[in-house]
């Protein structure tokens, strides 16, 4: 398991993942599912995944050796003229990689070889764009009413990213709401864990921006976990008493 986000905000784009990935529980390991392509000044992408690790990887690989081929060849990530052709390419890519792992004639989305693809960035001459592609291949956008997507476990962290989220909001802002939403994840599901990575694209910056990871023993992190605890708890004592319904006789229902 593991938890991915993707957010278009009005000054750009900005990706967070964690890199726990297991299989099972005495198989535990650390992986990055957080990749960016660039050719600085001309455009910038980034790919999160989820999903079977085989897979995934694979991917990464087939879009790594087919953007270093020749341009005169089919368009690779770093040679198609807009952020749909490259959704497309890493969609049709994905459904390559599982059709080869387990047949042509088994589904995708009843695979074990199931993986899920957030796509992100920007060429130049076009705004910024984000998609979420399906283990089938075929895709769909943020716009303005899904700014936002997730891939993973993503219930526990959804509930704060829709009640907070404001794409006018800075990038600063942003990662503090990631925070949370990756601490809810965290403290819910064994399966997601630390460290995370972090990354921006500026909107008009062409290329890959300001990039983190955050550690285990990110005192940072550790401060926005406790305070949102505490915030928490600090609320819901805040809310009005409950009181139970009385009946004719004053007894309690």
């Amino acid at each position: 398991m593991t938890y991915c986000v993707g957010m278009r905000l009005d000054r750009g784009l900005i990706f967070m993942s964690d890199t726990r990935t297991n299989a099972g529980v005495d198989d535990v390991s650390q992986v990055r599912k957080m990749r960016h392509w660039e050719n600085p000044g001309e455009r910038a992408i980034t790919l999160l995944s989820s999903g079977n690790l085989a897979t995934t990887q694979a991917v990464v690989s087939l879009l790594d050796e087919r953007s270093k081929a020749p341009a005169e060849r089919d368009p690779s990530i770093l040679s198609a003229p807009s952020m749909f052709q490259v959704a497309t390419i890493v969609g049709n890519t994905l459904r390559e990689v599982i059709a080869n792992l387990k047949g042509e004639k088994q589904q995708a989305a009843a695979s074990p070889f199931s993986a899920s693809l957030i796509v992100g960035g920007q060429i130049k001459g076009s705004e910024p764009r984000l998609f979420l592609i399906y283990p089938e291949g075929n895709f769909i956008e943020a716009g303005d009413d899904s700014p936002f997507f997730q891939i993973g476990e993503t219930k526990y962290g959804r509930p704060i990213i829709v009640r907070t989220f404001d794409p006018a909001m800075p990038f600063e802002d942003a990662i503090r709401l990631l925070m949370v939403s990756f601490d809810s994840t965290i403290r819910s599901n064994l399966a997601v864990d630390l460290p995370l990575d972090l990354s921006i694209h500026e909107r008009d910056a062409y290329r890959v921006g300001k990039q983190q990871r955050i550690e285990a023993d990110d005192p940072y992190f550790r401060r926005i976990s406790e305070q949102w605890s505490l915030s928490l708890r600090e609320a819901v004592n805040r809310l009005p008493p409950f009181q139970f319904e009385r009946n004719d006789t004053g007894d309690a229902r």
